[in-house]
Formats: structure tokens, sequence, C-alpha cells
């Protein structure tokens, strides 16, 4: 299922503002209460020239959106940006893609620039949100989300209703420890599921690998190795980069089952980067949880994200709606 839009009737409706604050791209949505997207714009992240200019960026995004639609009424504001996020006071602790964010009291800095309310959601959490509300876990009280990118990220809907935990900073998944003093990690610490599991360990491992073998193609081109290579490689029928895909099925699935024993979920989501390789994913990693997860949670199904990359942005604007209605997420 791609992005879900549609440009006709903004008059008539009240719709949220989204916004998905990234390191790469900021990105502001109108969604209306079904999830639909009306109209959309983007712009790349200044993310060097620091908190004023960015927070010019989001306003810039959302008032030319207002302009060119003019929707009956507006909601509010939801903002999903990169954690750690303390929500609960509305302030960034450490953004480390954005100069500037650390300590920022974001959600009172842009309360004074919206006249709308205002609501800050973890990235993850929000995306989680999204894909509850709107995507493939609709309809469902028990997800977990897992982002598997540059980084592991999640959100956990539990007993529908949104696992948020002390300063709303809950289901930071990629930095359970899957290997004792392992690889270290982004975060400072060693043998994290992201130090395994994301898109630039998947392709450490590729490089590492390569040079020690000589009959793969992975790399043989003098282009980048990437994730995007080595999935490539394997599709044109590369032993070890479908050696290697394989491995990464089973990391993502150690740590998913881990997931699903803690949480109890109906269905896994998994969106992010490498989730556009989910049909070549999903078996490997299926099959590690129907063989090692205990048996009464062996059924658990792993899905697909179905709003791709929209899933935090959709999910943002969600939040306005379920804030507004006073609904207890």
């Amino acid at each position: 299922m791609g992005p879900r839009t549609l440009t006709h009737g903004l008059h008539m409706q009240q719709v949220a503002i989204g916004i998905d604050l990234g390191g790469t791209q900021v990105r502001a949505a109108l969604v209306d209460e079904q999830g639909w997207i009306l109209a959309r714009a983007a712009e790349p992240t200044d993310a060097l020239a620091g908190p004023d200019r960015v927070l010019a960026q989001i306003c810039g995004l959302a008032d030319g959106l207002l302009a060119a639609s003019n929707p009956a009424s507006v909601v509010g504001v939801g903002v999903s940006a990169p954690g750690p996020l303390d929500t609960v006071a509305g302030v960034a602790t450490d953004i480390p893609t954005l100069s500037g964010f650390v300590d920022f009291p974001l959600k009172a800095e842009l309360q004074k620039r919206f006249p709308f309310p205002v609501d800050l959601e973890n990235d993850a959490i929000a995306a989680a949100i999204g894909e509850w509300q709107f995507g493939i876990g609709k309809g469902l009280d028990n997800l977990v989300y897992v982002t598997v990118s540059t980084g592991i990220g999640g959100g956990v809907i539990s007993d529908g209703r949104v696992v948020r935990g002390r300063k709303g900073m809950a289901a930071h998944v990629g930095h359970m420890s899957v290997v004792p003093n392992g690889e270290l990690c982004p975060c400072g610490n060693r043998g994290c599921f992201e130090a395994y599991g994301s898109g630039p360990a998947f392709a450490r491992r590729a490089r590492i690998r390569a040079m020690e073998s000589s009959g793969t193609t992975i790399g043989s081109d003098g282009g980048a190795i990437d994730s995007r290579s080595i999935f490539a490689a394997a599709r044109n029928g590369d032993r070890l980069a479908n050696q290697l895909v394989d491995e990464e099925a089973e990391i993502l699935g150690r740590g998913f089952t881990s997931l699903i024993h803690i949480f109890s979920p109906d269905i896994i989501v998994m969106g992010g980067g490498l989730s556009h390789e989910f049909d070549r994913l999903q078996p490997g990693i299926q099959g590690y949880i129907t063989q090692w997860a205990m048996p009464a949670f062996k059924d658990v199904r792993v899905m697909l994200a179905a709003l791709d990359q929209n899933s935090g942005l959709v999910g943002a604007a969600a939040l306005a709606f379920l804030t507004r209605k006073g609904a207890r997420t």
C-alpha cells in the first residue's frame, strides 16, 4: 500500500497538521480524520543552522500548506522528531542529527509560533500510532512497531494505549543488548540490537566479508557497499549476498522474538529503509520466530508497515486528533 493521498474536499473538513522533523528532511502534511494525506510539502533540513532556523522551516512549510489549501479548521499540530525527546516536558534532550537541540524546549517554542495546540512525539512512537490508527494495525489493541534503517527504533501499542513510559521515552528497542560485550553501538553501549541489525551494521558486515571472499560480486564494480547493493547482488544469485541477507533476517528475528515475549503483540510491524526488502527478509524473520519463540507466541506475524515512509508523518497528525478527542493514548 503506497502513500494515501487525496486532493479534494479540503475546505469541507477538519484536518491536522503532521510534521516529521528528520536530520535529512522536514516534511509537513495536512491529514484528515481517516488518515488521508490531503496536501504535503518538504524541504531539506538545515540541520547545522540551529533550532531557530529549523523551527522557521517547520512553520514555513505549514503556513504554505494552509495558505494553498484553506481547510475549514485545524484541530492541532503533531510533531514527530528523533529522540530521545522528553515529551512530558516537551524538551529535546539531545537530537544527534540536529545542531543545537540539546535541552531545547521544542514544544514550547513551537507553541509560540502556532495558533493551534501542539503535540510532540518521539518519531518511532509516532510511526507506531500511524500504523495503529490508519495502517496495518488498524483495529488491533496490541502491536510493536520497529523501524530498521540507519538505526533501530520502536513504538508500542498495548491494550489499546500508547506505551510512553517515563518522560515519554519508552520503546527504544534498538538499545536492548543482544550480544554480551559485542559491537560498539552509536549510543555508546556494546552489543545493542541496533549495532547488529541496522542498515549500516548490515553493510559493515558485508564489507568485511566481501574482502575475505574471492567469489562474490559485492563491491566488485567499485561502487559503495550498502544495503541496496547487497540485496541487488542477492537477487542476482550472489551466494555471499544471500548468506548475509539470511543472517540479517536471523538477527532481526532474534530481536523481534524478544519483543514478542515482552509485549505479546498481535503483530510486529516493520518499517524503515530495510523494510523495502521485506519480501526477502520476512521468511527468515518469521522462520526464526517459529523456531525460537515460546509455543504460545509462535503464531505472531511480522507485517510490513502500510504507510511506508509516511507512518510518522500520519502518526503525528493522528496524535493531534487523538488529543482533541480526549482519547486515552
